[in-house]
């Protein structure tokens, strides 16, 4: 195994990012760039002082040329969200930090695949692919992979059931316009409701679950984790990761990542979730599962809410 991973941005984010694929098999090089370059060495003294503890691995410093040979790039770069602060809020200034990176990194690492992470991360991804210059099935945005995770927790914190075991799904934008496609979700084939019904019955669920509180819990933990603890690093992280196994798989994963879209549910020319299968190969496409109208509706929203912002944006 030798895989070369390139991280840009050592802020929260980013650093955490660089830690936790250095406690995996994903890379034997992780290579963390940062304009800050004395944050960016303390970042690294402090995760290479813990590699001891496992095969070795090489973890420096970098400028944009140190990048050059990666099979993944993930950047992180921007400004963090205030509490408070919407993520469509950052838009236009860190869609201009995307711009100052973008043509040095591609440069450096034109056939990688690109994971784009920073916030907003639909219009990001957007961004970023219409000015690299790179093929689509490259860009990959974490998307509402994240939101997927705090919604399989949520469930199953309330089901009592391991989260392995329940496959549902966020759709749309990593935002306040994301929306719970409930006619996909089930508990290892068993319909969620119907699920929960035999865990009422035998009593170990009390209640049924508030779909529309477990939508809030979803779009709102992350302001909350911010306004508590002043950022959010651990999961988005972790969900990272995942991409991340899934990229060097030897098979394609289903995922829910931000992709451009093609006329699928009848959006176009706009950078959104829903499933996609992602693998060696980066984006292979999006899995068409069926919704219902309302479901369409939701989606499309979502989409034109994200169509405004770029409208209004200098790109």
């Amino acid at each position: 195994m030798n895989r070369k991973v390139t991280i840009v941005g050592a802020g929260n984010v980013g650093a955490t990012i660089a830690y936790t694929l250095s406690l995996e098999d994903i890379a034997s090089e992780i290579v963390l760039i940062d304009i800050n370059r004395d944050k960016a060495e303390g970042e690294v003294m402090d995760i290479v002082q813990g590699t001891s503890f496992r095969d070795p691995i090489s973890v420096i410093v970098g400028n944009y040329a140190d990048a050059t040979g990666s099979d993944i790039v993930i950047i992180t770069s921007g400004i963090g969200r205030k509490p408070g602060q919407s993520r469509i809020e950052l838009a236009q200034t860190n869609v201009n930090i995307l711009k100052a990176i973008t043509p040095k990194i591609v440069s450096a690492a034109p056939d990688a695949l690109y994971i784009i992470v920073s916030n907003p991360v639909d219009i990001l991804t957007y961004v970023f692919t219409k000015i690299s210059g790179l093929p689509e099935n490259q860009i990959i945005g974490s998307g509402t992979i994240l939101d997927t995770s705090r919604l399989r927790f949520d469930l199953a914190d309330h089901l009592k059931v391991a989260q392995q075991n329940i496959h549902a799904y966020v759709f749309g934008e990593h935002g306040d316009t994301s929306f719970i496609p409930w006619s996909c979700a089930d508990v290892s084939g068993c319909k969620l409701r119907d699920f929960e019904e035999l865990m009422i019955r035998r009593g170990t669920v009390e209640a049924p679950f508030n779909a529309e509180e477990t939508l809030r819990y979803v779009q709102k933990s992350g302001g909350e984790i911010i306004a508590k603890k002043g950022a959010t690093f651990y999961a988005v992280s972790a969900s990272v990761k995942k991409i991340c196994t899934a990229l060097v798989a030897a098979y394609d994963s289903v995922a829910t990542v931000s992709s451009m879209m093609h006329g699928e549910y009848g959006i176009e020319d706009v950078c959104l979730s829903t499933l996609t299968l992602i693998g060696p190969n980066g984006i292979q496409g999006k899995l068409p599962v069926t919704l219902t109208d309302d479901e369409i509706t939701k989606l499309q929203a979502s989409a034109n809410a994200l169509k405004q912002v770029i409208a209004g944006l200098d790109i």
